[in-house]
């Protein structure tokens, strides 16, 4: 395991494979994969099979947590890695308070997305 890998994994402790994404909402599985294709959803090979896997704090009951899209968008033309991307949401930030995919699930999105921008520039 890379040391990347090491510090996501210690940051992010529950993960959902696609076909559950795809069963908890009710749509093909092709749809969720598209999802992480269009850059909407990031997934990560892990475990043994290596499996393409989210994190559980990105999927609502109803979809993704709102903000969590554009969020992504931001960040990447920021220029950030998908890794970059997963550490930074799953970083505690004393400001916000808690982290910012927690501030997204509040539904705090609109600082969330302020301080993205920020970090992009």
């Amino acid at each position: 395991m890379s040391e990347t890998e090491a510090k996501i994994e210690s940051l992010v402790h529950d993960w959902m494979y696609l076909p559950d994404i795809s069963e908890r909402w009710g749509v093909m599985v092709t749809e969720v994969r598209q999802m992480v294709k269009d850059h909407k959803l990031i997934a990560v090979r892990r475990g043994p099979n290596r499996s393409l896997q989210v994190p559980a704090a990105f999927i609502e009951d109803d979809g993704l947590v709102k903000h969590l899209a554009g969020t992504l968008t931001v960040l990447r033309d920021g220029r950030f890695t998908d890794d970059e991307i997963l550490e930074w949401l799953f970083t505690e930030d004393p400001s916000l308070p808690g982290s910012p995919i927690q501030a997204l699930r509040e539904n705090r999105g609109t600082e969330v997305k302020r301080r993205a921008q920020a970090m992009s520039l």
